[in-house]
Protein backbone atom coordinates (compact mmCIF):
# COMPACT_ATOMS: atom_id res chain seq x y z
CA UNK A 1 0.00 0.00 0.00
CA UNK A 2 2.98 2.17 0.76
CA UNK A 3 4.21 1.97 -2.66
CA UNK A 4 0.97 3.08 -4.05
CA UNK A 5 0.84 6.11 -1.76
CA UNK A 6 4.55 6.85 -3.13
CA UNK A 7 3.21 6.58 -6.78
CA UNK A 8 0.10 8.60 -6.03
CA UNK A 9 2.12 11.31 -5.18
CA UNK A 10 5.09 11.26 -7.74
CA UNK A 11 1.79 11.68 -10.22
CA UNK A 12 0.48 14.72 -8.09
CA UNK A 13 3.72 16.40 -8.15
CA UNK A 14 4.20 15.60 -11.81
CA UNK A 15 1.40 16.90 -12.86
CA UNK A 16 1.88 20.39 -10.25
CA UNK A 17 5.15 20.89 -12.28
CA UNK A 18 3.60 20.25 -15.64
CA UNK A 19 1.58 22.95 -15.20
CA UNK A 20 3.80 25.25 -13.44
CA UNK A 21 6.09 24.85 -16.86
CA UNK A 22 3.84 25.22 -19.21
CA UNK A 23 4.77 26.34 -22.65
CA UNK A 24 8.42 26.91 -20.75
CA UNK A 25 9.66 23.09 -22.15
CA UNK A 26 12.30 21.05 -20.96
CA UNK A 27 15.51 22.14 -18.84
CA UNK A 28 18.93 21.31 -18.00
CA UNK A 29 20.12 21.34 -14.85
CA UNK A 30 24.23 22.28 -14.27
CA UNK A 31 26.02 22.58 -10.83
CA UNK A 32 25.15 26.17 -9.29
CA UNK A 33 21.36 25.95 -10.16
CA UNK A 34 21.82 27.05 -13.60
CA UNK A 35 19.21 26.19 -15.99
CA UNK A 36 19.17 25.99 -20.32
CA UNK A 37 16.57 24.86 -22.80
CA UNK A 38 17.13 21.46 -23.48
CA UNK A 39 16.42 21.01 -27.32
CA UNK A 40 18.39 24.41 -28.16
CA UNK A 41 21.26 24.15 -31.03
CA UNK A 42 21.93 21.60 -33.31
CA UNK A 43 21.98 18.77 -31.44
CA UNK A 44 18.71 19.82 -29.62
CA UNK A 45 17.31 20.24 -33.17
CA UNK A 46 18.60 16.68 -34.03
CA UNK A 47 16.70 15.05 -30.80
CA UNK A 48 13.75 16.77 -31.45
CA UNK A 49 13.25 14.85 -35.11
CA UNK A 50 15.22 11.74 -33.73
CA UNK A 51 12.93 11.93 -30.47
CA UNK A 52 9.78 9.73 -32.01
CA UNK A 53 12.61 7.03 -33.41
CA UNK A 54 13.91 6.51 -29.54
CA UNK A 55 12.68 3.25 -29.04
CA UNK A 56 13.99 -0.46 -29.99
CA UNK A 57 12.88 -1.13 -33.30
CA UNK A 58 14.02 1.88 -34.93
CA UNK A 59 16.96 3.41 -32.71
CA UNK A 60 19.93 1.75 -34.66
CA UNK A 61 18.74 2.27 -38.56
CA UNK A 62 17.79 5.55 -37.25
CA UNK A 63 21.14 6.72 -35.88
CA UNK A 64 22.82 5.37 -39.34
CA UNK A 65 20.60 6.83 -41.33
CA UNK A 66 20.69 10.40 -39.57
CA UNK A 67 23.79 10.10 -37.19
CA UNK A 68 23.60 12.91 -34.32
CA UNK A 69 26.04 15.70 -35.01
CA UNK A 70 29.84 16.25 -33.87
CA UNK A 71 30.59 17.20 -30.50
CA UNK A 72 29.55 16.67 -26.45
CA UNK A 73 25.85 17.43 -27.30
CA UNK A 74 25.75 15.24 -30.41
CA UNK A 75 26.90 12.46 -28.49
CA UNK A 76 24.75 13.73 -24.93
CA UNK A 77 21.38 13.54 -27.34
CA UNK A 78 22.64 10.08 -28.72
CA UNK A 79 22.95 8.76 -25.54
CA UNK A 80 19.84 9.85 -24.22
CA UNK A 81 18.00 8.54 -27.39
CA UNK A 82 19.50 4.92 -26.79
CA UNK A 83 18.84 5.26 -23.20
CA UNK A 84 14.72 6.24 -23.95
CA UNK A 85 15.24 2.68 -26.49
CA UNK A 86 16.04 0.77 -23.54
CA UNK A 87 19.84 0.60 -24.55
CA UNK A 88 21.26 2.18 -21.44
CA UNK A 89 24.49 -0.42 -22.03
CA UNK A 90 24.90 1.83 -25.86
CA UNK A 91 24.20 5.15 -23.77
CA UNK A 92 27.22 4.73 -21.66
CA UNK A 93 29.29 3.77 -23.74
CA UNK A 94 28.83 6.72 -25.43
CA UNK A 95 29.63 8.83 -22.87
CA UNK A 96 32.25 6.77 -22.06
CA UNK A 97 33.62 7.78 -25.16
CA UNK A 98 33.65 11.40 -24.16
CA UNK A 99 36.54 13.27 -22.22
CA UNK A 100 36.00 12.97 -18.11
CA UNK A 101 34.66 16.75 -17.88
CA UNK A 102 32.36 16.18 -20.34
CA UNK A 103 30.70 13.00 -19.50
CA UNK A 104 29.06 14.57 -16.15
CA UNK A 105 27.66 17.25 -18.42
CA UNK A 106 26.51 14.20 -21.24
CA UNK A 107 24.99 12.16 -18.19
CA UNK A 108 23.06 15.98 -17.76
CA UNK A 109 21.47 15.70 -20.57
CA UNK A 110 20.85 12.25 -20.43
CA UNK A 111 19.48 13.07 -17.08
CA UNK A 112 17.01 16.06 -18.64
CA UNK A 113 15.28 13.70 -21.54
CA UNK A 114 14.86 11.04 -19.32
CA UNK A 115 13.10 12.33 -15.97
CA UNK A 116 9.93 13.14 -17.54
CA UNK A 117 9.58 9.49 -17.86
CA UNK A 118 10.76 9.04 -13.96
CA UNK A 119 8.40 11.45 -13.10
CA UNK A 120 5.44 9.31 -14.87
CA UNK A 121 6.05 6.79 -13.00
CA UNK A 122 7.96 4.19 -15.12
CA UNK A 123 10.48 2.79 -13.29
CA UNK A 124 11.58 -0.04 -15.08
CA UNK A 125 12.19 2.36 -17.81
CA UNK A 126 14.00 5.59 -15.55
CA UNK A 127 15.63 2.86 -13.09
CA UNK A 128 18.58 1.97 -15.05
CA UNK A 129 18.88 5.45 -16.66
CA UNK A 130 18.95 7.06 -13.42
CA UNK A 131 21.40 4.79 -12.41
CA UNK A 132 23.51 5.74 -15.04
CA UNK A 133 22.98 9.20 -15.03
CA UNK A 134 24.36 8.43 -10.89
CA UNK A 135 27.70 6.97 -12.34
CA UNK A 136 28.39 10.49 -14.41
CA UNK A 137 27.01 12.55 -11.76
CA UNK A 138 27.52 11.18 -8.22
CA UNK A 139 25.88 13.83 -6.68
CA UNK A 140 22.32 14.50 -8.71
CA UNK A 141 20.42 14.86 -6.24
CA UNK A 142 17.00 14.12 -8.54
CA UNK A 143 18.89 11.10 -10.41
CA UNK A 144 19.56 9.58 -6.96
CA UNK A 145 16.03 10.04 -5.56
CA UNK A 146 14.63 8.19 -8.77
CA UNK A 147 16.88 5.47 -8.73
CA UNK A 148 16.41 5.10 -5.23
CA UNK A 149 12.34 5.09 -5.61
CA UNK A 150 12.66 2.99 -8.72
CA UNK A 151 15.07 0.23 -6.70
CA UNK A 152 12.02 0.71 -4.24
CA UNK A 153 9.59 0.14 -6.09
CA UNK A 154 11.58 -2.88 -7.81
CA UNK A 155 11.97 -4.11 -5.13
CA UNK A 156 15.48 -3.76 -4.65
CA UNK A 157 16.04 -2.71 -1.01
CA UNK A 158 19.48 -2.56 -0.85
CA UNK A 159 19.98 -0.24 -3.70
CA UNK A 160 16.84 1.89 -2.76
CA UNK A 161 18.51 2.38 0.83
CA UNK A 162 21.65 3.12 -1.02
CA UNK A 163 20.35 5.99 -3.54
CA UNK A 164 18.17 7.32 -0.78
CA UNK A 165 21.06 7.73 1.77
CA UNK A 166 23.16 9.53 -0.60
CA UNK A 167 20.44 11.35 -1.95
CA UNK A 168 19.48 13.12 1.55
CA UNK A 169 23.44 13.92 1.59
CA UNK A 170 23.04 16.02 -1.24
CA UNK A 171 19.59 17.65 -0.33
CA UNK A 172 18.25 18.94 2.63
CA UNK A 173 15.20 20.42 2.28
CA UNK A 174 12.40 19.99 4.13
CA UNK A 175 9.84 19.12 1.01
CA UNK A 176 8.11 16.06 -0.27
CA UNK A 177 11.15 14.39 -1.59
CA UNK A 178 13.33 14.20 1.39
CA UNK A 179 9.83 13.43 2.95
CA UNK A 180 9.06 10.04 0.52
CA UNK A 181 13.01 9.35 0.67
CA UNK A 182 12.87 9.07 4.30
CA UNK A 183 9.59 7.40 4.67
CA UNK A 184 11.11 4.86 2.22
CA UNK A 185 14.00 4.74 4.39
CA UNK A 186 12.21 3.95 7.33
CA UNK A 187 10.03 0.95 5.74
CA UNK A 188 13.30 -0.40 4.72
CA UNK A 189 14.63 -0.09 8.07
CA UNK A 190 17.42 2.50 7.04
CA UNK A 191 18.10 5.81 8.15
Amino acid sequence: MRKLHVAGFLFVLLAVVLMSRAGRGPLVLHPGAVTAIVYSGTAGTWFQGMKPYCNPVEVETQHRWNPPPEGMEGTAYSAACYALAGKVDRARQLILELDDDHQWRAAGIVFNVAHPVADAGDDRSAGPIMEMVVEFWPNHHMALYHAGMSAYVLDRPDAARDYLEQFLQFYNRDDGWVHNANAVLEELGGS
